[in-house]
């Protein structure tokens, strides 16, 4: 038994293999061969061609020196990185290297080394950011051409993009004593005339840094000093107002609620309700409000589909995208806006009615006071509005004066932006057509916002790696077109499933359909096989 046991168990171990790598001095592979036919960078390839991109970058050469970085190959490393996640140059060529199929794709053979990871930034900041738009522009049509894109209604919101720089990096601004004179000097040589308010607006700077270094907390009186740890501390408040990056001046402080303070660029989009695709994408500075960056964006996305024939017939946006100047653009451009108005805005007066005609509001109560129109005037924060104010001599009688004007107030005082009739026309909208205004704000949140968390967690526009605004544009624009890219080839994926499905359900039914004619037949002829009457019986 033992012997026998023994036999088996040898010839068990002669079965089991065993690998042992040996490596060639030469190989002879084909890497057309190891990659697959379905790879992703395959039908990446076959999905969009980028040799216009040649034509769009050929200005940014000269004809002597070395030869550059390839643009396709260049902007085909710029995909694989904003499909993978990976903000590093660095991380990137040693991605791209270490792939086979990326390898393919870029048109790299095994032995070929790839480029350096500076020649990326320099190839990065040569472009202008026209060739990047333009390569955004034909992703978007090859959406469009697949009938991935309506056009008529666009969501737009934003989101902060971390620049590539510290809080620690902040430095005062210097603002000169004499800036009021030399304003007043330039005025007098310059046909481009500086405000009449640029004494005021410099006293006000002095006295904003004054209250921020002397009357807050977390106020450090030497901004040299260090922590036990040897970090340098700073002030607890920090402003756009007071303090610049010396490491990238185009970045702005700007902070999120319950989130830390930090040095951002906004990023605006525009994205289209059908198939979710992304229509404009741009970078913007963060101590813009939405609402200044609203015209911005909704031209970029108009002038994209136009180029396609598809006009923009509404607009979905949160309160932050509420301004005159938003509002005023969008009935200009005959769009009509699903805007909510800011809280600050008031559809009616109580206990006032105003009279369009004599341009004046009446009070309905107590002694009747007129409001009259005293002109337009600029509050603290520069906004213009219409003062209307009543008489002393009416209200200073009123027994309803204490609760309507004040303790001490002897007048009644209405301030109206001088935007309000496009607030007015946006609230008759909005509630006048309540079903449907509440439709929009639940179609633009599920549309627009979980492109923005795709977009940041997974395209890469959590961070940008490089400085200045016009980097930054170029990085939102690449996260954005590599997102429609990306759907692009998961809809072609999904078109061919169909028609395959499809296909097979004509296949069941053609022959079904024969099954049923030739009984017809054998019954009409009368001569029926046995088998098949079995079966039908």
């Amino acid at each position: 038994v033992n012997i026998l046991f023994n036999s088996f168990y040898l010839v068990y171990l002669r079965m089991q293999g065993r690998k042992i790598f040996q490596p060639k001095t030469f190989y002879v592979a084909s890497l057309d061969a190891l990659v697959p036919q379905d790879n992703l960078y395959r039908r990446l390839n076959r999905a969009i061609h980028l040799h216009f991109l040649y034509a769009s970058t050929s200005k940014y050469y000269g004809t002597e020196g070395q030869e550059s970085l390839d643009p396709v190959v260049f902007f085909k490393m710029m995909l694989v990185g904003y499909l993978n996640n990976i903000n590093s140059d660095r991380k990137l060529l040693e991605y791209c290297a270490d792939s086979l199929a990326i390898r393919l794709y870029l048109g790299y053979d095994i032995d070929e080394s790839l480029p350096w990871h500076s020649t990326i930034s320099r190839t990065r900041q040569l472009y202008g950011e026209e060739v990047f738009l333009s390569l955004f522009r034909e992703v978007l049509q090859l959406c469009i051409h697949k009938g991935m894109v309506r056009g008529k209604r666009q969501s737009v919101d934003s989101a902060y993009v971390k620049a590539n720089a510290s809080m620690d990096s902040l430095q005062e601004k210097a603002v000169l004593e004499d800036a009021a004179d030399y304003a007043s000097e330039l005025n007098e040589h310059s046909e481009f005339k500086v405000k009449a308010s640029m004494k005021k607006a410099v006293e006000k700077h002095h006295a904003w840094k004054a209250k921020e270094y002397k009357g807050m907390p977390g106020h450090v009186d030497n901004p040299k000093q260090v922590d036990e740890h040897g970090h340098l501390i700073r002030p607890k408040y920090t402003s756009n107002h007071t303090h610049y990056s010396t490491t990238d001046s185009d970045a702005r402080i700007s902070v999120k609620p319950g989130k830390a303070r930090q040095l951002n660029y906004s990023a605006q989009l525009s994205v289209d309700d059908k198939h979710h695709v992304i229509t404009g994408a741009l970078a913007d500075y963060a101590s813009k409000k939405d609402s200044d960056s609203l015209e911005s964006i909704v031209l970029q996305a108009k002038e994209s589909l136009a180029q396609n024939d598809i006009a923009i017939e509404e607009v979905l946006a949160d309160a932050g995208y509420s301004s005159g100047k938003a509002l005023k653009y969008l009935e200009q451009a005959n769009i009509a806006g699903w805007i909510p108005n800011h809280g600050q805005y008031k559809s009616e007066r109580e206990g006032f009615v105003y009279n369009e005609e004599q341009n004046q509001y009446e009070c309905q109560r107590g002694n009747k006071a007129i409001l009259s129109y005293k002109g337009i005037r600029a509050d603290s924060k520069g906004y213009e509005k219409k003062t209307y104010r009543s008489s002393e001599t009416t209200c200073g009688k009123c027994a309803l004066r204490e609760a309507c004007c004040g303790k001490s107030t002897r007048f009644k005082k209405i301030d109206d932006s001088v935007d309000k009739p496009y607030y007015d026309r946006m609230h008759d909208r909005l509630t006048n057509n309540k079903s449907y205004a509440r439709r929009m704000v639940r179609l633009r949140s599920s549309t627009v916002e979980p492109v923005l968390g795709t977009l940041i967690n997974f395209r890469n526009m959590k961070r940008v790696n490089t400085r200045g605004i016009q980097q930054a544009n170029k990085h939102v624009l690449m996260a954005a077109l590599t997102y429609n890219l990306h759907k692009y080839l998961r809809f072609l994926t999904q078109e061919r499933k169909t028609a395959a499905h499809a296909m097979k359900i004509s296949a069941k039914s053609l022959k079904k359909g024969l099954k049923t004619l030739l009984l017809l037949l054998f019954i009409l002829t009368g001569t029926i096989p046995p088998e098949i009457a079995r079966v039908n019986r």
